[in-house]
């Protein structure tokens, strides 16, 4: 997945062109402005902390929401989706990493999630799969451990929910150590685009 925060139409077209058709957007204006203006076989990936007031920009056409992290959000995505006659798929955010900047859920706190009876009633929703945001560091064996912690989670839960099918993590500067760890979703931002505009 491209992750296209902060650049250009004309610099996502050109990855358009060159054959990427997943984008991944922090801000939900941000991206519901260029969903407007750009092609419509793109897949839209909200993977930024969503605030439950916005859903309802994304909800006609977000492919898949990254970073969900509570009851509260997957009721408000539900509701939106429900508006537009879709089922939106969405990833649940696992705190893999101790930075303060860093969202997520624990392991118990997702398996009560997934088990609660509040889950079992939104039908305009589907969780997928996983994901979660290791350290920014370069220490490879911290990487290690928290893609391997993400992992465990994962591997042990989709066997009782066959539909987490993607474990999402991994970016610019880990994602071949990330797929080495089994993940099957990474964002790329800087390694397609260079470096963010700020």
């Amino acid at each position: 997945m491209a992750v296209s925060k902060t650049k250009s139409v004309t610099e996502l077209m050109e990855a358009y062109n060159a054959g990427q058709r997943v984008f991944g957007e922090n801000k939900v204006q941000e991206m519901a402005t260029k969903w407007e203006e750009m092609p419509k076989d793109i897949q839209w990936h909200m993977i930024g902390h969503v605030q439950r007031n916005k859903v309802k920009y994304m909800a006609p056409f977000v492919s898949l929401i990254h970073a969900v992290d509570s009851i509260r959000l997957l009721n408000e995505i539900n509701k939106q989706a429900l508006k537009h006659n879709r089922v939106i798929d969405c990833l649940l955010q696992i705190k893999i990493a101790d930075e303060e900047s860093k969202f997520g859920m624990n392991e118990a706190e997702t398996i009560a999630l997934l088990s609660s009876e509040e889950i079992k009633v939104l039908e305009n929703v589907k969780i997928t799969g996983l994901m979660g945001m290791a350290t920014f560091t370069d220490n490879v064996d911290q990487l290690k451990e928290e893609f391997s912690y993400l992992k465990n989670i994962h591997e042990k839960l989709s066997v009782q929910y066959p539909d987490l099918q993607i474990l999402s993590m991994g970016m610019s500067g880990d994602y071949t150590l990330a797929i080495e760890h089994g993940s099957t979703m990474v964002r790329v931002g800087s390694a397609i685009f260079g470096a963010r505009n700020y």
